[in-house]
């Protein structure tokens, strides 16, 4: 019998109808000598530190580190008879195939359970990118060998028993010295959370130190022939600084008056530039959450659930948590079968499908460029938009929309730079005018690099220009600015900078190793990351911002450096890059894991924290202090009297842990 191991039930439905396995039974579909059984999610998790031995129910340091000799797994309970059935089923196979997602945590699901029943027959692998009936029968015949993907398993188990290592450990380590340090709450620690927390907390400290320093420019409105621009003052050498701002207000003051006294400008030169632009890649899946927190203001975890449900309940796109963003050369061959799908879906593209150049080949195809994954892109056959809520079919459309623009021309435009002199004075004038609006016309929105008063001045019309022209002023602007901070980061954000880590690292042999497509956790994982960091309250929402809470501060100050540096947890995620492509075994792996942990509890054993201890407030009812919880909707200030008393706050940030660490009161630094 062959059976079909699959990730969840809908997948498992689907690839059951496709083999004709119609006879539903119990977890499970059957038919002619096949049936398609599927786990839902991890049937299996790690065991806790206690299941290692009855001392490790209590928290103490002596007993760090905690190091399985021989990792142990447990059935969940929530899914336990799930688990019985693909047992059985697993029992009586003569043939497996895996066709969980194809990704890491998917090959793990699978053989973890696997190795659980100690399967030893022959294995296959299903390759899935869709979840439509014409991409599952292309899967279907060309299954790969179990060995090829064997590795993905490696790499997934290595990032599991790694984050237990630092987890379990360093959690329990950090919370125990914090208590003797008077901090009550824990400390919770991560291989990937903390460095990413590390970057929302550097990013609040760089708000707070922020220092806003005047400057001022003038603002010149010009017409020629008729029509107005803009044009803006150029300040004299010495006078500005290296972003070209005046911080002299005479200076700027005696510029307005001359340019008002002169009345007019004459033209120096003018130049122009023809701009070509590629229309942009279809997205991976970080990309996708940028663009979406940006412009829909969807959360990343909400961004990725709408990604699945238009790949698996809709049927509309390809496998969501893709890490690349061009496609193989092969699928140019179902370029007519897509564009025809998605005319089917919505008939009003046809006026736009008839401009499409289907043989046009846009950089996105690539097979050089491509990973296990291709870019997200719709799928071969027609999809049914009327079945979306409002949100997946803004993101659907946006997916739909980074496929047609590989088929548009590039957007052209020229740019005009005119560099005219009045009273003295220089001014410079930009000036844009679109040639060929191309891909633009599906993908109009602009990416937000400026502020809308430049976005507009750079987008202006100049009048027809030549060098001795001259120019009427018609008025003069002196604008009192200020430079302003850093913005908090958004989720999306927090995803690009995730993913972009490198260029964040200062430690130039880290940033030297480095790959720029290495960045902390996966395409998979940073959506379950922040989300997880808002759970326990060490983030806070901010209307669409996000900023560190009193404990993110605690925490960051409390460990390491090595533990929340982005630059080292992005260089332990190429070690598993490694394990995946064959250059590292996972036992090495876990070892120098081991090791490493190992060498931060003997560090730090017997140590008290210098910890900045956040402020306890008193309770507004009965006035007694309070101390910090988490619930269902993250942190906040609990009287130490509950139950008796069930007076709350909520948890704000002091302004104070938003600057550099300073010294709060004395206590024994950590070794």
């Amino acid at each position: 019998m062959r059976v079909f191991l699959c990730e969840k039930p809908s997948q498992g439905k689907d690839i059951a109808r496709v083999l004709g396995a119609g006879q539903r039974g119990n977890g499970c579909y059957s038919g002619a000598g096949v049936v398609v059984t599927w786990c839902i999610g991890h049937l299996v998790e790690a065991v806790p530190p206690e299941s290692y031995g009855e001392q490790y129910k209590r928290w103490a340091i002596e007993q760090l580190p905690i190091l399985p000799e021989r990792w142990r797994v447990e059935p969940k309970v929530a899914t336990a008879a799930q688990l019985k059935v693909v047992q059985q089923h697993v029992a009586k196979a003569g043939e497996l195939v895996i066709a969980t997602d194809a990704d890491r945590e998917g090959e793990m699901i699978a053989r973890e359970i696997i190795d659980l029943c100690g399967y030893r027959g022959p294995i296959q692998r299903l390759w899935l990118s869709a979840l439509n009936d014409a991409s599952i029968r292309k899967a279907l015949r060309a299954l790969k060998p179990s060995a090829e993907t064997l590795p993905l398993y490696f790499s997934a188990l290595a990032r599991s028993r790694a984050d237990w290592l630092i987890g379990m450990n360093l959690s329990r380590l950090f919370t125990l010295l914090g208590r003797q340090a008077g901090y009550t709450g824990v400390l919770s620690v991560g291989r990937v959370q903390t460095p990413t927390l590390k970057l929302v907390v550097d990013r609040d400290r760089e708000i707070a130190r922020f220092v806003s320093v005047p400057y001022w420019a003038v603002g010149v409105l010009l017409s020629h022939d008729g029509q107005s621009f803009t044009a803006n003052w150029k300040p004299p050498e010495g006078s500005a600084d290296a972003a070209d701002r005046c911080l002299q207000q005479p200076v700027t003051q005696q510029a307005a008056d001359r340019i008002r006294a002169a009345c007019d400008a004459q033209v120096v030169s003018v130049g122009t530039e023809r701009v070509r632009e590629a229309p942009p890649l279809p997205f991976d899946l970080g990309t996708l959450q940028e663009v979406c927190s940006r412009q829909l203001g969807l959360d990343v975890q909400e961004t990725l659930d709408i990604a699945q449900a238009l790949y698996e309940t809709h049927k509309a796109t390809t496998y969501p948590r893709s890490d690349s963003r061009y496609l193989p050369e092969s699928m140019l061959a179902e370029v007519p079968a897509v564009l025809d799908a998605l005319l089917a879906t919505d008939p009003c593209l046809r006026p736009l499908i008839g401009q499409l150049d289907r043989n046009q080949r846009s950089r996105a195809w690539n097979d050089g460029k491509v990973t296990a994954h291709h870019g997200i892109i719709s799928t071969l056959e027609p999809a049914n938009l009327s079945a979306m809520n409002d949100k997946e079919r803004a993101v659907y459309r946006l997916i739909r929309a980074h496929y047609l623009a590989q088929f548009l021309p590039h957007h052209e435009f020229d740019r005009t730079v005119a560099q005219l002199a009045s009273g003295g004075q220089s001014l410079v004038a930009v000036g844009k005018q679109i040639v060929v609006i191309g891909w633009r016309q599906v993908l109009a929105t602009p990416e937000p690099d400026a502020a809308d008063g430049e976005e507009a001045q750079r987008s202006q019309v100049l009048p027809p220009l030549a060098s001795g022209s001259r120019c009427g002023v018609e008025h003069v602007e002196l604008k009192g600015l200020k430079t302003l901070p850093p913005k908090p980061y958004t989720q999306g954000e927090l995803v690009k900078a995730m993913k972009g880590v490198a260029k964040l690292v200062d430690d130039p042999r880290l940033r030297q190793k480095l790959k720029e497509t290495t960045g902390i956790g996966t395409e998979a994982t940073r959506a379950s990351t922040i989300t997880g960091l808002l759970e326990r309250g060490y983030l806070l929402r901010k209307g669409r911002a996000i900023r560190a809470s009193d404990a993110a501060f605690t925490l960051i100050d409390a460990v390491p450096a090595a533990i929340a540096d982005p630059g080292m947890t992005a260089i332990w995620e190429q070690a598993l890059d490694m394990i995946e492509a064959g250059q590292m075994t996972l036992d090495t792996f876990i070892a120098k894991q081991s090791a490493w942990v190992a060498q931060l509890v003997q560090q730090h054993r017997g140590a008290m924290l210098s910890i900045a201890l956040p402020p306890s407030p008193r309770c507004p009812q009965c006035g007694a202090p309070m101390r910090q919880r988490t619930g269902k909707s993250g942190a906040f200030w609990s009287c130490r009297c509950y139950p008796d008393c069930k007076g709350t706050l909520p948890l704000e940030s002091s302004a104070s842990k938003r600057e550099a660490p300073r010294k709060q009161r004395t206590v024994p630094k950590a070794t």
